[in-house]
């Protein structure tokens, strides 16, 4: 809340009287008053100047001059020339000059004559008094006339004052404002219904991938009816469809559905570039959070390149990003949803959360705190391509095996638990690099490498075939080489 200085108004100083107050005898005290204020005017005060009628003195700029004090009442012929008469009333405090004739363009305090001597007051508060009066008479008025008026409109209206402004037949939103971005991708995003053959299930989103009724999502969404259960897909509009899996990677937690009799006229949402996403860019995500469908949050790019290690929903192995991360609010039940940019384009799949409850990514029932994180749309439409034509995902390998629980500054390289020839393939991409068992892969593709989670998410970012720098460190001796990523096919 925002607050700004307002003036204060000075205190108008009473008027003198015009004779000596008469004694008057007491009152009987009345118990019911005996915690009343003073009355105003009764008790002593020292005597001041008169103020003449007019506005209160509130401060004003500089460079205008006061509205009071410009002009002097004359007293009347009959009043005293001086004061004193009688002892009564007292001669006023002695007032400051602010310069030649009374300061600022008119009097500040008591006008002078010719001769230097104070002119002379009037006699009495009936000029003050009437004008007061005046003043409250007007202000009366002015009072009672915007009174009228407001009855008498309140007459004509029903006896109803309130004002509604006038609301347009067809509000019309920007197609580039969030809510036209919304209205534009509801249309293709779907809530996912999935039950095992237990009956046990649950909630997710998808979205339209292309006009032939394929659904992107994610596997920990359709895990669960993956083998026998069933799945429906339910659009904006309430209508409900049958769907089936065509293909999951569980690594990828990406998974591709097909509408059994999808409808006509189905519009694919357009796919952005995760790859030119900028920290900060604008984001919308669309879900069905808990179950609410057609949810619509919006946030920012918090973060991109996050390592992010997720369950599949069904205590299965974990599936690893390099994440998008961003603030958009994302609950259970928005997995599968798109992450669109602010021009309405997909630029990643939701699909896990920090969770505040566990510590973990992606399990329980935990609410938003503002770290959600994304597949990235171009990695997510690699798989989803593979999915389609072949019914399996298709992963870039080195060819390692790589200590998840190590606790080193980069990707350890296991040394037990294998022969040599598995931990490290002689024939695969790293072994055909001089690698070993042993060494600490610092970096991957020109990104630092912190962790074997780390590792195996930067290294899923690229398509076998792609040729990557790799650095690893041998007794604390840095080497650099190219490798040439291999490919596994399936989930192991």
């Amino acid at each position: 809340m925002s607050t700004e200085n307002e003036g204060t108004a000075a205190p108008t100083p009473p008027a003198a009287p015009s004779a000596p107050p008469v004694p008057v005898a007491a009152p009987t005290p009345d118990p019911a008053a005996a915690s009343a204020q003073p009355v105003p005017g009764a008790e002593q005060t020292q005597q001041l100047p008169p103020t003449p009628a007019g506005p209160p003195a509130y401060a004003r700029p500089q460079d205008q001059p006061p509205a009071y004090g410009n002009t002097q009442s004359q007293p009347p012929a009959d009043a005293p020339t001086a004061y004193g008469a009688e002892g009564w009333p007292p001669p006023p405090p002695a007032v400051p000059a602010y310069g030649g004739q009374g300061g600022h363009g008119g009097g500040w305090g008591t006008p002078l004559h010719t001769d230097g001597a104070p002119q002379p007051k009037p006699k009495g508060r009936g000029g003050l008094v009437a004008a007061v009066l005046a003043a409250a008479l007007l202000a009366g008025g002015i009072g009672g006339g915007v009174g009228y008026w407001a009855a008498q409109r309140g007459d004509e209206a029903s006896g109803s004052t309130t004002i509604t402004a006038s609301t347009p037949k067809d509000v019309k939103r920007e197609p580039g404002s969030v809510a036209g971005l919304a209205a534009s991708a509801l249309p293709s995003v779907v809530t996912i219904e999935a039950s095992a053959g237990d009956g046990e299930g649950g909630t997710g989103t998808g979205f339209v991938y292309d006009e032939q009724g394929h659904i992107l999502t994610n596997n920990h969404v359709v895990a669960s009816a993956a083998n026998g259960g069933k799945l429906s897909a339910t659009f904006s509009n309430g209508k409900k469809y049958d769907a089936e899996v065509i293909g999951r990677a569980q690594g990828y937690d990406v998974a591709v559905l097909k509408l059994k009799n999808p409808p006509a006229g189905l519009k694919p949402l357009a796919l952005g570039d995760s790859d030119k996403v900028a920290v900060g860019d604008s984001t919308i995500a669309i879900g069905a959070p808990f179950g609410l469908s057609n949810t619509v949050t919006t946030g920012i790019v918090s973060a991109k390149n996050r390592p992010v290690a997720s369950g599949d929903g069904s205590g299965g192995k974990n599936s690893y990003m390099s994440a998008l991360q961003t603030d958009a609010s994302i609950n259970p039940g928005n997995s599968g949803g798109p992450l669109l940019d602010g021009r309405g384009a997909v630029i990643g799949i939701n699909s896990a959360i920090q969770s505040a409850g566990n510590g973990g990514f992606g399990g329980g029932q935990a609410g938003s705190i503002g770290l959600g994180f994304a597949i990235p749309i171009n990695q997510a439409k690699n798989v989803a391509d593979s999915l389609i034509k072949t019914g399996k995902p298709v992963y870039p390998v080195i060819s390692v095996s790589v200590d998840l629980q190590a606790k080193t500054d980069g990707a350890k390289i296991s040394e037990q638990g294998a022969a040599a020839n598995e931990l490290v393939d002689p024939n695969g991409p790293a072994g055909k690099a001089g690698l070993k068992p042993g060494d600490v892969i610092t970096e991957f593709g020109g990104r630092q490498v912190d962790s074997g989670p780390t590792l195996i998410s930067l290294i899923w970012t690229y398509k076998p075939g792609d040729t990557v720098k790799l650095t690893y460190l041998r007794d604390g001796k840095p080497t650099t080489v190219d490798i040439t990523l291999g490919s596994r096919v399936g989930d192991k």
